[in-house]
């Protein structure tokens, strides 16, 4: 299980899960639990605990009980002398209680619910150090009164300012570091954080580790974390309050390796710092967009996806009451055979669970109009420590026997069987919970009695033992098979996009919440109250604990529609009721074909980018007298003609290695060119307002287009559409007679004028030819549907102008490049920035397959960019001034690059 996985540090029986929730453990003494016999007294040698709210005897020997007295219950706390008379029996000092309850835990050594024993009675206690015997009982006597206080808040300050006490007089130990030639950076207090438990002590921070040394002791004297293992670092809330540090040593793991509370926000934050600063230089800070990203085109498994959106999201296996939350995905746990390809089979992801059943939905809402201020449709929430112990009393009963004063809960209200919970969630007039990622695992020991656990007999007469299963699993482990087969199947992949709207996105507040009917407590959400701003310290501490063991709705990671995950083509399974997304029928890929998440059928495309690094200069030439603006290639490779600012369109000879014709149309400058489909014609365009025509065959002009009323900064071409971008703030669609062979100017007719608020630098189609993308000087970047020449998505994605733009092949995403440094990839299907990278200059041109992006940069190198981590991979020296034009062929495999230097340079792919 998650936060069982850290090792068992010890065999003792105690834990800190014996202590009341909120309480601390001080100190331990070796001592004696001395009992009154008719002829001789009984000694049981053990730990005396003392604790900030009770004291706790840990016998050695496992036959006896651990004795546990609440100091609240204690009526008389004493010091007995040592007897001194010779003359009586001698006798050592001790700590005398009377008390009204004693609790025994772990009788036999067996995990059960507490045995509580009320009435007067009388605990002697021996120190095997007597003369620390006083000492103890001044501390004792000091916690009873803070136990005893009327107010719960000064007893929390009576018992914080003991332990602020104790940290003062005590430091880090240096003695502990690993290495003598360590460079301590920081030392300050802390507690470290483990499900339902708080321990205090001392954390310094090295050039080499991370060390916490627990006040107590226990679980060890000191835990080390070596930065150099450390992969991942998240700043947490805990208590409603930005003082969580955890720390993970692998990438993927679902528990953390420590998770600190500071007791204030500037030391947590100077050790995230100081850590992220030491680990720059091999760790990527991912965001929620670059793990979208990932997630959407394959790289990340959906459990991969939801675990990390968790951890953004400040939920943390170390925290019960942010505990990860994933969804129910199978509503069928009747059927003999699990079938993932009938959409009955599936849970309907875009409702939250509360709403899956509309007679119980149309309840709540009637209450919920009646409702005054603050309103809410649901009165529990999908996630809280109560749930997630419900799931994993058989493997944590310890944690269950802790959060519910050491009682189990009544045997017919426990995790009895999968059906009935799944039937509950959609009946109860109370239960919307959801589930938790062990459900998605391998271990299955969460789901049987491995423990023997007496868990109590149902009112039908059987024993609680181990979870009943629905029909299609033989046993656990095939069950949780299943269960991850349903998370990652093509539907789910389709439809959980839906779920994280409602738990980390748009829908989790607001209207869009209300819409939703995902509507829960005000306590639950991030901000909800200021517990600070409670001026009653009472009423504070219930409120604070109202809101920890009700549960929190995740940190909002999204604040507009995710994006649906890119799947491959499949059988359909989609709900009759289900939307077809607008962009699914714009992708290239046809029904019949059974595309990979690339969308890619030619492997050696793949095989290309994925050797890009390995690019190596062939040849080059110099042509031109100023910058180079445009490529275009014909169909056999043979001629590349290029446009240049000094108003001259080039043609160089790839075979005779020279350039062959020049042609100048007017005396300004040529932005762009490209190779018609016929590869006979060349289209040039020109800051002189035109567009301009030429003939390969004849060796001249053909004809001119008038296009613009400012110069035309970029083109691109789509059977027999030609798309024309200008700084006069427009992109204009002129349609080619297809009955005309000739590309005359007469011939083509104005079929839709774009406009825009700022000139627009330069525009690009999908693969498909269905959208057009234009980028602006303003740093709009739009998306317009080419058939009906309507915005299908405008996003203000740049600080300044926009250089240029491309989808990718499988017309999901649009990349572009701007004066802002900044490169960013935009999902066409809702408009959100998934992934923003701050460059170290300016990238003027690229080609890309929808994860890696070649692209030229302001000082003239080629940077290879890995969108996914946000890395560069490979950087190549190339021009000596910026670059301002790339062409790469079908193959990926030749690539030609123009720049402000004059230089035209030919590329070739080596493996």
């Amino acid at each position: 299980m998650a936060f069982l996985k850290p090792r068992e540090r010890t065999k003792e029986r105690f834990s800190l899960l014996l202590l009341d929730l909120e309480e601390y453990y001080f100190e331990q003494h070796t001592a004696y639990h001395v009992t009154s016999g008719s002829k001789k007294d009984k000694k049981v040698r053990g730990s005396f605990k003392v604790c900030s709210r009770s004291i706790i005897f840990d016998p050695e020997d496992f036959v006896e009980p651990i004795i546990k007295i609440p100091l609240r219950d204690c009526m008389k706390i004493e010091f007995v002398e040592k007897e001194t008379n010779p003359f009586n029996e001698p006798r050592p000092a001790a700590v005398c209680i009377s008390c009204e309850q004693v609790i025994f835990i772990k009788e036999v050594n067996v995990i059960e619910a507490y045995r509580n024993e009320r009435g007067s009675k009388k605990m002697t206690f021996q120190l095997e150090v007597w003369s620390k015997t006083e000492d103890v009982v001044q501390t004792l006597l000091q916690l009873h009164r803070a136990s005893c206080l009327e107010k719960l808040g000064d007893q929390t300050a009576m018992i914080a300012a003991n332990l602020q006490s104790r940290l003062a007089r005590s430091s880090f130990d240096k003695n502990c570091f690993q290495s003598v030639a360590e460079k301590p950076h920081m030392e300050c207090t802390v507690e470290m954080v483990t499900p339902l438990v708080s321990n205090p002590g001392h954390v310094c921070i090295t050039d080499e580790s991370l060390y916490f040394q627990p006040l107590n002791g226990y679980p060890e004297q000191v835990i080390q974390i070596k930065l150099q293992r450390v992969r991942r670092i998240y700043k947490r809330r805990h208590g409603l309050k930005p003082l969580g540090l955890e720390v993970f040593c692998t990438e993927d793991d679902l528990c953390s390796d420590i998770y600190l509370k500071f007791y204030n926000t500037a030391d947590r934050d100077e050790i995230y710092y100081y850590m992220a600063t030491f680990l720059e230089n091999h760790i990527t800070e991912h965001t929620a967009e670059s793990y979208m990203l990932q997630w959407q085109r394959g790289h990340l498994s959906n459990y991969q996806y939801l675990l990390h959106l968790n951890n953004l999201a400040d939920r943390s296996c170390n925290d019960l009451s942010q505990y990860p939350v994933f969804p129910w995905v199978i509503a069928d746990y009747c059927s003999s055979q699990l079938d993932l390809t009938n959409a009955a089979t599936f849970r309907d992801l875009s409702k939250p669970v509360g709403a899956l059943n509309k007679e119980r939905l149309d309840r709540l809402l009637a209450r919920y109009s009646g409702m005054p201020e603050p309103r809410f449709i649901y009165g529990s929430h999908y996630s809280s420590p109560g749930y997630v112990l419900f799931y994993l009393v058989r493997v944590a009963p310890e944690h269950m026997l802790c959060l519910q004063n050491g009682r189990y809960d009544h045997p017919d209200r426990m995790f009895n069987s999968i059906a009935e919970t799944w039937k509950n969630c959609l009946e109860g007039a109370t239960d919307f919970k959801e589930l938790i990622p062990e459900f998605y695992g391998s271990d299955s020991s969460f789901l049987e009695n491995r423990l023997n656990l007496d868990l109590g007999k149902r009112q039908n007469g059987n024993l609680v033992g181990d979870v009943s299963l629905p029909p299609w699993a033989s046993n656990a482990s095939e069950f949780l098979e299943k269960h991850k087969a349903a998370l990652e199947s093509p539907f789910v992949s389709e439809h959980l996009h839906e779920w994280i709207d409602l738990v980390f996105g748009f829908k989790q507040r607001g209207s869009e919440a209300e819409a939703a009917h995902n509507v829960f407590h005000p306590l639950t959400y991030e901000g909800g109250i200021d517990c600070d701003s409670i001026e009653d310290t009472d009423q504070r501490i219930a409120m604070l604990t109202q809101i920890l063991e009700f549960g929190q709705t995740p940190k909002q990671l999204f604040n507009t529609p995710h994006p649906q995950r890119i799947t491959a083509k499949f059988q359909s399974v989609r709900r009759s009721s289900s939307i077809t997304s607008p962009v699914s029928e714009l992708s290239p890929a046809s029904p019949s074909e059974d595309s990979s998440f690339e969308d890619l059928t030619d492997e050696s495309r793949k095989l290309a980018w994925t050797n890009m690094g390995s690019l190596k200069l062939h040849s080059s030439c110099k042509i031109h007298k100023e910058a180079v603006t445009g490529i275009a290639v014909t169909r056999d490779g043979t001629s590349i003609f290029s446009t240049s600012q000094d108003s001259t369109l080039k043609m160089f000879s790839k075979e005779l290695k020279d350039f062959q014709r020049s042609i100048s149309f007017s005396n300004m400058a040529l932005s762009s060119c490209l190779m018609l489909a016929d590869g006979k014609t060349v289209v040039c365009s020109s800051w002189d307002n035109n567009i301009y025509f030429y003939s390969i065959p004849y060796g001249r002009r053909q004809d001119t287009l008038m296009a613009h009323d400012d110069a035309v900064s970029e083109m691109c071409w789509f059977e027999n559409r030609l798309y024309t971008a200008s700084w006069d703030s427009t992109v204009k669609v002129w349609q080619l007679d297809s009955n005309d062979s000739n590309v005359k100017r007469s011939r083509f007719d104005l079929l839709a004028e774009l406009e825009h608020d700022a000139g627009v630098n330069t525009v690009g189609l999908n693969p498909v030819g269905t959208l057009l993308g234009s980028g602006c000087k303003d740093g709009t970047l739009t998306i317009w549907d080419t058939s009906s020449f309507g915005i299908f998505q405008q996003v203000q994605c740049h600080t300044g102008n926009i250089h240029h733009l491309a989808f990718s092949p499988d017309s999901r995403h649009i990349l572009s490049v701007g004066s802002d440094s900044c490169m960013k990839v935009t999902d066409v299907q809702t408009g959100m920035v998934i992934s923003s990278v701050k460059a170290d200059e300016e990238q003027r041109c690229f080609c890309w397959d929808g994860s890696s992006v070649l692209c030229g940069g302001q000082s003239g190198a080629l940077i290879l960019w890995d969108l996914l981590s946000n890395l560069v991979t490979t950087k190549i020296p190339a021009h000596s001034g910026a670059v301002r034009a790339m062409w790469m062929n079908e193959l990926c495999n030749t690539v030609i690059t123009g720049g402000e230097d004059r230089q035209i340079l030919f590329w070739k792919l080596h493996s």
